[in-house]
């Protein structure tokens, strides 16, 4: 298992108002709409979410770097947890063209918005019951997910993932300090289970998860 960081740069690239955010709507008005995971979280008021989650290259460094480090060749197939419009999927498909995608998401909003060359790859499904056999995949991927579950149930989905997937990469929100623990409760929407690095750590292993990860952090 290791620390391998492939999204910090990406979420660095967004400037945040922390105190913004709890003060200009009520913040539990805002959850529960974006707990629904409906239009209003994807492409709606920024408020409730995104504020727009539309498919513009974002993903593609990202992809590179996934692919060049977990070595992806063509006919392998990689499954997203949480794929919500699958932009990232459709990266690695044309950064490794041949690549099979697979993806995993709650929202019908998102899947139904897809890229079209993923038609058919990206269906519902719940993160803790995965429709896949053993081992059946190179790579699994969570992005941004597993921390919007409750601790059981996140254990439950990094177990999932450990079964699936030859290997493993989970990227999830966290905190060092006091005041990124601050910034994350005032920033977040739909987190479940607000953990720092060692209590992650002990969850992975709870779970039986020794795949790669990473955290990303409000500073």
């Amino acid at each position: 298992m290791a620390n391998v960081d492939f999204i910090s740069p990406l979420h660095k690239r967004t400037t945040r108002d922390y105190v913004g955010r709890v003060n200009e709507y009520p913040k539990a008005a805002a959850a529960r709409v974006a707990r629904q995971f409906g239009a209003d979280y994807w492409d709606g008021d920024r408020r409730y979410g995104y504020g727009g989650y539309r498919y513009d290259g974002r993903w593609r460094p990202v992809a590179e770097l996934l692919a060049a480090h977990y070595a992806l060749q063509p006919g392998d197939r990689v499954v997203d947890v949480g794929c919500g419009k699958g932009h990232l999927l459709y990266e690695l498909t044309q950064v490794v063209p041949g690549l099979r995608a697979v993806g995993y998401d709650l929202s019908g909003y998102a899947l139904r918005r897809t890229q079209p060359a993923l038609a058919g790859g990206l269906v519902a499904g719940s993160a803790v019951a995965l429709p896949l056999a053993d081992q059946s995949c190179a790579l699994a991927l969570s992005i941004n997910t597993i921390h919007n579950l409750p601790p059981p149930q996140a254990v439950a989905a990094l177990g999932e993932l450990a079964r699936v997937a030859r290997r493993q990469y989970v990227c999830v929100e966290s905190y060092r300090t006091e005041e990124e623990k601050v910034n994350l409760l005032y920033w977040q929407l739909t987190c479940e289970c607000f953990a720092s690095p060692a209590t992650w750590d002990w969850l992975f292993k709870l779970a039986g998860y020794a795949g790669d990860y990473s955290y990303i952090y409000f500073e």
